[in-house]
């Protein structure tokens, strides 16, 4: 029944109505109008009193809202639409498990990521279940703490062999879903490409495989799953990962109270194991997690008393032999110290026999090597001037046809494009072929004996020169920041150069080898230093660093902080033994985390009588 509905007898349009007076006149009131008068302000108190109860009663109480969760609804396994057109995925368990654990109300929604992205902003969604960090992006979300990592890839066709890395993406046609983050990225870091955007990974796919465009940028996961559900053979990822990101939830600027919560909640779902469960199902096995600590303590006092025991009986037994083993020990210390300098200086003569066997089985096989490359590519360098004439014979043939005709197809390009690219093509296989010619003969300087003893007078820079030829290609992997500043008119040092050159080139690759990321620089510089009578080159590095234990230890035999990828402890040896040759030495400095310098010191060559 509607309030509107119940009709008052003491209401009137909104008034109070008086009973009737009496038969008195207007200007006299009797006792019974007195007593209706006082009764009908009674009344009108009590309705006054219970007006203001029923308002305070009917006062909003807050109730809370569902928590708005968006998502894009093609990026699987994540989050995507089932065959029934629900949410499902990674992300969409996930958040489900949160609000569980956390008593909230959710409701999922998932589309374009552009268009979720576009309703974060807008407050339409209060959170993103799974978005990839930047530092970009922190001017417009808060992340949570990571919940899972995502690597990103370059995807081409089966018989593209020319995009491997970042760098090979300029001048391409790179297809990307709008609004991504590698979308972001390639706008970001200003890449010179063609960009052609699409709405999800799977439209992105299709559109590589149905062979438009040069390339694709998808996640590698993702891009997995939509591979074998769409049925496409022809594509594939790059195998080294583009970059790898941290993948979280995210919220609109400044919304730090909803973050809490999912914070929280995935805190909560780690402890009780729930997000372990929920990760091995969709994303597959994770790495054992560590024994928590009373597990650990316990495993540690049932192996350390046992120990102790031992320890014990040891201290006591070896302390009544501690006064007969004083009396040996003497004798035996200097004995010991003998055949210790007798077996290092031994272990240096056996490595130094091992390197230069090396050498000369290297030198042999250089020379097979240099004879089975050079002979193919030779024909190489002998046919393209052949196919470079044959092409600027017919040419003018088929600028007659392409006036004539239109545009033609030439090979999987149309000929108003081949036409500019076959020169170019050209003159990259005729370059490509010198390099591979001057790369096999750098290799057969650097391994060929030399007899010349250590008289030469040899100039540092161009040593140097011929030793960063060699080690072109590491030195591009490891680093965007290389150079170079060659001291004009450097005296130059008595020795053999092709010697040199091998600690230079062990130098460098050290340095590489220290880089832990592609933005750090590695620097090269010679320079004289006078008051020694020294010509010095400087090779400073932003990786790691060295510990003093590691310096003071960093040129002893077999001694390397590389064992697991295949270190032998003998290249810093090596180099320092033919630098002491040369009667000069190498210098290191370093600091954890700040990288280091070395620096190789040889005399100035002077005329001898």
């Amino acid at each position: 029944m509607r309030s509107s509905d119940i009709e008052s007898p003491f209401l009137n349009g909104g008034g109070l109505t008086a009973p009737p007076f009496g038969k008195e006149g207007p200007g006299e009131i009797g006792k019974a109008d007195l007593k209706s008068l006082f009764q009908c302000i009674l009344l009108a108190i009590f309705l006054l009193f219970c007006s203001n109860t029923i308002a305070f009663a009917e006062d909003p109480v807050s109730f809370d809202l569902p928590v708005r969760i968006g998502g894009d609804y093609n990026y699987p396994p994540y989050e995507y639409l089932d065959p029934d057109g629900l949410p499902t995925g990674y992300n969409v368990e996930l958040s489900q498990a949160v609000a569980r654990v956390m008593g909230m109300e959710i409701n999922i929604q998932l589309g374009s990521w552009g268009e979720m992205r576009q309703a974060l902003e807008r407050g339409d969604v209060d959170i993103l279940m799974g978005m990839a960090h930047t530092e970009e992006r922190l001017d417009e979300v808060d992340f949570s703490i990571p919940h899972a990592k995502v690597h990103q890839s370059i995807w081409v066709r089966n018989n593209n062999n020319t995009i491997r890395k970042v760098e090979d993406l300029y001048g391409q046609e790179v297809i990307v879903m709008k609004g991504s983050v590698m979308h972001d990225f390639m706008l970001e870091n200003d890449i010179a490409a063609d960009l052609f955007l699409v709405q999800t990974l799977a439209d992105a796919l299709n559109l590589l495989a149905s062979g438009h465009h040069d390339c694709a940028l998808v996640a590698k996961l993702p891009g997995e799953y939509l591979l074998s559900e769409l049925l496409l053979t022809n594509i594939h990822p790059i195998p080294r990962p583009l970059v790898a990101q941290d993948y979280g939830f995210a919220v609109k600027k400044g919304n730090l109270e909803q973050l809490a919560q999912f914070n929280e909640g995935l805190s909560l779902l780690k402890k009780s194991g729930e997000y372990r469960r929920i990760r091995e199902k969709w994303l597959g096995v994770l790495q054992p997690e560590p024994l928590p600590w009373s597990r650990l303590i316990r495993y540690g006092v049932l192996i350390a008393g046992p120990l102790l025991l031992v320890l014990v009986a040891v201290a006591l037994w070896s302390r009544t032999l501690s006064r007969q083993v004083a009396l040996r020990t003497e004798e035996l210390e200097r004995e010991i110290a003998e055949r210790m300098r007798a077996a290092e200086e031994l272990q240096i003569r056996q490595k130094q026999l091992l390197h230069a066997d090396k050498m000369t089985s290297l030198g042999v096989l250089v020379s097979g090597v240099a004879h089975e490359i050079n002979n193919p590519n030779g024909l190489i360098q002998l046919s393209l001037p052949q196919l470079s004439k044959a092409y600027q014979s017919i040419e003018p043939i088929l600028d007659d046809r392409y006036q004539e005709q239109g545009d033609f197809k030439l090979g999987w390009l149309g000929y108003s494009r081949m036409r500019q690219e076959i020169p170019k093509m050209l003159q990259e296989m005729m370059e490509s072929s010198n390099r591979i010619k001057r790369i096999v003969e750098d290799l057969k300087d650097f391994a060929r004996r030399n007899d010349s003893g250590l008289d030469d007078m040899v100039d540092l820079n161009e040593v140097i020169r011929l030793a960063l030829r060699l080690v072109d290609n590491a030195l591009r992997k490891a680093t965007r920041h290389f150079q170079v500043d060659y001291a004009p008119q450097l005296p130059r040092f008595r020795g053999n150069g092709h010697r040199i050159e091998q600690v230079i080139v062990n130098l460098v690759l050290n340095a590489c080898q220290a880089l832990t990321s592609v933005d750090q620089a590695i620097k090269l510089r010679t320079y004289e230093q006078r008051d020694e009578g020294m010509v010095v080159l400087e090779v400073r590095d932003e990786g790691c660093g060295l510990d003093e234990e590691t310096l003071r230890r960093i040129t002893d035999p077999f001694f390397t902080t590389k064992r697991e990828t295949g270190g032998t402890g003998l290249g810093l040896s090596v180099s320092d033994g033919i630098v002491k040759d040369h009667h000069g030495r190498l210098e290191f400095s370093a600091l954890p985390g700040q990288g280091m310098v070395v620096k190789l010191l040889l005399p100035i060559y002077e005329e001898q009588e």
